[in-house]
């Protein structure tokens, strides 16, 4: 098997080189590592394990096989050609524009209402400890820090994100040493739980396949967020050496914060406690365990991991409208760049993300559903356009410039089309289940339009 190396020749030229490159090795060596640990693992886990039962440990592995596998080839081709498109420009080279189009402007809406999503999960802890205070006044409080960071100098982004995935990586370290003394029965006033929360209530599959399935959905889209890194590193220090760090750590962070955590979890609490779902299971597992305030020392982790995927999604929204206008694929007054920031595409992402929040408030029962149903399953469009970038551009790499294949795809092609075979399986399952179908449609209609927008520009572009 290839190793994964840090050395090679200075990367092409792309075209977002009026951006500056402040982030420092540190900066990106913690956003991988944070990246990883969502707001989605904190606060949908509960969902997946209430559908699931302990089979939701199997679920996680699934899932995050498949994405170690979608974070390898984006690593592949982030390291061969840094941008800050990332996949998006990757899926214009291999593919053509419509592609670039497609897959970038799909992304930037899916951050942005995340980041609308985001504030409101933030403002509901926040108004949890401050009864009375309205929700929407947190949330543009929240957006208003952001918006400022992000339309400074890049290393202030850098720096939120540093310290945020600090906190994030120290408190989950902690709560899986608390839970693995849990379980060893080493933990002063515990019992050990031995496997009766694995067997009991139902057994491993308590809910059958069905359940296993509802839980590998949940687990899938608990991922979200991995891409970060690949976009920041365009503006690093060394986006070479950034992205190969990130790819090849992925591995045994995915398999420690998200399989180990579950694991932990559904075996100290059984998985049909109500606390699981009302409370979050990190809580839950925490409460279990009688240690005084750790349940609420719980929710400010979780505060924490919304405002920085807060961050990170207006960061990213940015990057990706910026070079999707740099590439010709959107207004021009966007992609101005101002003391090496694209500060209008840092409005308009938060703009937008803000919209969301209001519409969430003013069309709570039509327009906002319908929004949420649209970016459901963007991620796997993401995904797909990888693999297939992956494929094209490998095969183009080795014959012009085989020295910039510093990473490489395990197995090419075939862990590639095992990765898109995944790919379908999942789509396959969300047109099974009624809760996920809906989004399936929408999400694929939004992804058509694009791409039908993208291909028209195209010909209109071409040289005749």
């Amino acid at each position: 098997m290839p190793r994964t190396t840090v050395k090679a020749p200075e990367a092409p030229q792309e075209p977002d080189a009026s951006l500056s490159h402040g982030l420092k090795q540190r900066h990106l060596s913690m956003i991988a590592l944070g990246g990883v640990i969502g707001a989605g693992l904190f606060v949908g886990s509960g969902a997946g394990i209430a559908a699931a039962g302990p089979s939701i440990v199997v679920a996680y592995a699934l899932s995050g096989l498949l994405v170690m596998l979608v974070m390898r080839m984006l690593g592949e081709m982030s390291a061969a050609y840094p941008s800050s498109g990332s996949f998006s420009a990757h899926a214009e080279r291999a593919i053509g524009p419509w592609a670039g189009f497609a897959a970038g402007w799909s992304f930037w809406v899916l951050l942005c209402t995340a980041v609308g999503l985001e504030g409101i999960g933030a403002a509901k802890i926040v108004t949890g400890w401050l009864p009375g205070t309205p929700e929407w006044l947190w949330v543009a409080l929240f957006m208003l820090v952001f918006l400022g960071t992000n339309l400074a100098a890049v290393q202030n982004f850098g720096e939120f994100e540093f310290w945020f995935a600090a906190l994030k990586v120290g408190a989950i370290s902690l709560f899986l040493v608390l839970g693995v003394l849990a379980v060893a029965g080493l933990l002063p006033g515990t019992d050990a739980p031995g496997l009766a929360n694995l067997t009991g209530e139902g057994g491993f599959l308590p809910h059958g396949t069905d359940g296993l399935v509802i839980g590998l959905l949940a687990s899938v889209f608990a991922y979200g967020g991995l891409e970060t890194v690949t976009i920041a590193a365009a503006e690093s220090e060394n986006p070479v050496k950034g992205v190969a760090t990130a790819v090849r750590t992925a591995m045994w962070r995915i398999a420690v914060f998200y399989i180990g955590s579950m694991a932990v979890i559904v075996t100290l609490v059984p998985w049909d406690a109500k606390a699981v779902v009302e409370k979050g299971p990190y809580v839950a597992a925490l409460d279990q365990l009688g240690i005084p305030g750790a349940g609420q020392l719980m929710n400010v982790v979780v505060l924490v991991a919304l405002l920085s995927a807060m961050n990170a999604n207006v960061y990213g929204a940015s990057r990706i409208a910026y070079s999707l206008v740099e590439r010709g694929q959107g207004p021009k007054v966007i992609g101005r760049v101002s003391g090496g920031v694209p500060r209008i595409a840092v409005l308009a992402s938060s703009v937008f993300g803000f919209l969301c929040v209001l519409l969430s408030y003013w069309r709570p029962d039509d327009v906002f559903p319908w929004l949420l149903n649209m970016i459901g399953a963007v991620i796997l469009v993401v995904w797909a356009f990888i693999a297939v970038s992956q494929l094209v551009l490998r095969r183009r790499i080795e014959r012009e410039a085989p020295e910039r294949l510093v990473i490489r795809m395990w197995a090419f092609p075939w862990l590639t089309w095992v990765a898109l075979a995944g790919m379908a399986a999942v789509l396959v399952l969300m047109a099974r289940e009624p809760g996920t179908r809906t989004q399936l449609y929408w999400t694929g209609g939004m992804t058509l339009f694009l791409a039908a927008v993208g291909y028209a520009r195209q010909r209109v572009r071409a040289p005749r």
